[in-house]
C-alpha cells in the first residue's frame, strides 16, 4: 500500500476540505426541509428514487458533455483498484436517474415522476453556499413532452418556497429550442464572437468551436457588451418551439407566477433543449441560483434508451437553508416533547419502562443519563431539560416514585405549570399530548 494512504497515529484526522459535517441543530434543519419536500412530492404524485453515489465515468462524459466545466474541471474521478474501471463520484443526479430509468425499463408502461435527495461532489473552490460535497433535492418527469409538465415542475418549486416561507426568490425563463434550432443559433454565435476575438478571454476562445453557448454565461465584465449583443436562442425558435414556450408562460400566468424571460439564460450541461429556468436571489452573493432545471428530451436516447422526453430541476439544500436564515425565518423548533429528570439511580428500571410506554405512544422523550457519581443534581438536570428544547419535564423524584407517580412540568408556557400523573395512566397523558400536537 502506498505510503500516502497510511496516516500516522499522531496525525489529527479531519474532514476533507469542502466536505463538511452536518451537526445538530443544523441536521434538524436539513431533516425539516426534507420532510417538507417528501410531503409536497407526494401531493404532486412524485415518487422517490435512490441511485448510487458512484457511477461509471462515461455516464457523465456522455450525458453532461466533454467540454462542460463539470467534466473538464470538477469531477472526482478515479480507477477502481480491483478492475481498473473508471469511476466518478456523481457531480449531479439527472444522468444517474436517466441511467436507472433506462437500465430498468421504467418507461415501458408510461411516464414516471420521480424525485431524489442526496449528496453530490464537485472539486471547486469552497465558498459560502458552494461546497465540494453538497446535498441536492431534485424532481424529474420522464416520458412527458408537453409544456404543462414543465409548468407543473415550476409550480412544484413555487409551492415549496411557500411551504418553507421563502419570498425573495425570482424565476427566470428561456427556451433553447430544438437541436436543429440550436445548431443554427450556434453557427450564428460563432460568427458573432469571431468578429470580437480581441475581447474574448482564453476560456471563451477555447469554447468557441466546441460549446459557444456557454460563452453567454461568462462572468467576465470585459465581455458583457459582446454577450449582450450576441444572437439570442429565442430568435431561432420554430413554430412548435415557440408554441411550447408560449403555453408554458400562459400556464404560469394563469397561476399568478411572476417570471422574467432571460434570453441569455443557459445551463451548464449539454443535454438541455427547449425550456430552461432558474430561481435566483440577491441574498446569497455570487451564489444566487437556488434552484435550476429544464427540459432534456434527448438524454434518454443518448444514454441507450428508447427516445423519451424529460424535464426536471434540482435545488441546493445548503443554499435554501442559508436563504431561510438570511430572511430571518428562524431556527427549526425542537421536536422533543419531554425530558425525563431522575433523582435516583435505583429508579432507572421504572424510568425506562415508563419512557418506553411514552415512546410507543408517539411521544419523543430524552432521558437524563447517569454518570459515574450518580444522576447529578436536580438543578443541573432542569438546566439540561430547559436547554434541550423539550416542552415538558417528567420528574421521577423519590417521593413521586414511591407513590407510583411522576410530576409533569411545563417548560414553555412561562408559568411552569405542573401536575402529578399516575404511572398507570401515563399512556392517557401521552394520548392527550398527541391530540394537541
Amino acid at each position: 500500500m502506498s505510503e500516502k494512504i497510511i496516516s500516522t497515529k499522531s496525525e489529527k484526522l479531519t474532514a476533507v476540505k469542502g466536505m463538511n459535517d452536518v451537526l445538530p441543530p443544523q441536521s434538524a434543519a436539513v431533516e425539516w426541509l426534507e420532510g417538507k419536500v417528501r410531503s409536497l412530492m407526494a401531493r404532486y404524485a412524485y415518487r422517490n428514487i435512490r441511485t448510487p453515489i458512484v457511477e461509471r465515468t462515461p455516464l457523465f462524459v456522455r450525458g453532461l458533455g466533454e467540454v462542460t466545466d463539470i467534466v473538464e474541471k470538477e469531477m472526482y474521478s478515479f480507477e477502481d483498484r480491483l478492475n481498473g474501471d473508471p469511476l466518478t463520484l456523481r457531480p449531479e443526479a439527472t444522468a444517474g436517474v436517466v441511467r436507472a430509468v433506462v437500465e430498468h425499463s421504467m418507461l415501458y408502461d408510461g411516464g414516471k415522476r420521480l424525485y431524489y435527495m442526496g449528496p453530490m461532489f464537485r472539486h471547486e473552490r469552497p465558498q459560502r453556499g458552494r461546497y465540494r460535497q453538497f446535498d441536492q433535492i431534485g424532481a424529474e418527469a420522464l416520458g412527458f413532452s408537453g409544456a404543462e409538465v414543465d409548468a407543473e415542475l415550476i409550480l412544484l418549486a413555487v409551492a415549496l418556497w411557500k411551504e418553507v416561507g421563502l419570498t425573495d426568490v425570482r424565476l427566470e425563463l428561456n427556451s433553447l429550442g430544438q437541436p436543429n434550432e440550436r445548431a443554427e443559433h450556434r453557427q450564428a454565435l460563432i460568427a458573432h464572437f469571431e468578429l470580437h476575438m480581441e475581447v474574448l478571454d482564453e476560456d471563451a476562445k477555447r469554447r468557441l468551436h466546441t460549446n459557444p453557448l456557454r460563452i453567454l454565461d461568462t462572468k467576465n465584465p470585459a465581455m458583457q457588451a459582446i454577450v449582450e449583443s450576441a444572437p439570442r436562442p429565442l430568435d431561432y425558435l420554430g413554430a412548435a418551439s415557440l408554441e411550447h414556450f408560449t403555453t408554458l408562460k400562459s400556464i404560469l400566468d394563469a397561476n399568478g407566477v411572476a417570471y422574467t424571460v432571460n434570453p441569455r439564460l443557459v445551463r451548464g450541461m449539454d443535454y438541455y433543449n427547449l425550456t430552461v429556468f432558474e430561481f435566483t436571489t440577491d441574498r446569497l452573493g455570487s451564489q444566487g441560483t437556488v434552484c435550476a432545471g429544464g427540459r432534456y428530451d434527448y438524454l434518454v436516447e443518448q444514454l441507450g434508451g428508447k427516445p423519451a422526453p424529460a424535464v426536471g430541476w434540482a435545488l441546493g439544500v445548503d443554499r435554501v437553508l442559508e436563504l431561510i436564515r438570511e430572511q430571518g425565518l428562524g431556527a427549526v423548533e425542537s421536536t422533543l416533547d419531554a425530558y425525563a429528570i431522575v433523582s435516583e439511580v435505583t429508579a432507572l428500571p421504572l424510568v425506562l419502562q415508563t419512557l418506553q410506554t411514552l415512546r410507543a405512544a408517539g411521544v419523543s422523550v430524552q432521558m437524563h443519563a447517569s454518570s459515574g457519581d450518580g444522576m447529578g443534581s436536580m438543578k443541573s438536570q432542569f438546566k439540561r431539560a430547559d436547554s434541550s428544547g423539550a416542552h415538558y419535564a417528567i420528574i421521577f423524584g423519590t417521593d413521586e416514585v414511591s407513590q407510583n407517580l411522576v410530576t409533569i412540568k411545563s417548560l414553555r408556557d412561562g408559568g411552569g405549570a405542573q401536575a402529578s400523573q399516575s404511572l398507570n395512566e401515563i399512556a392517557d397523558w401521552a394520548s392527550t399530548l398527541q391530540s394537541r400536537t
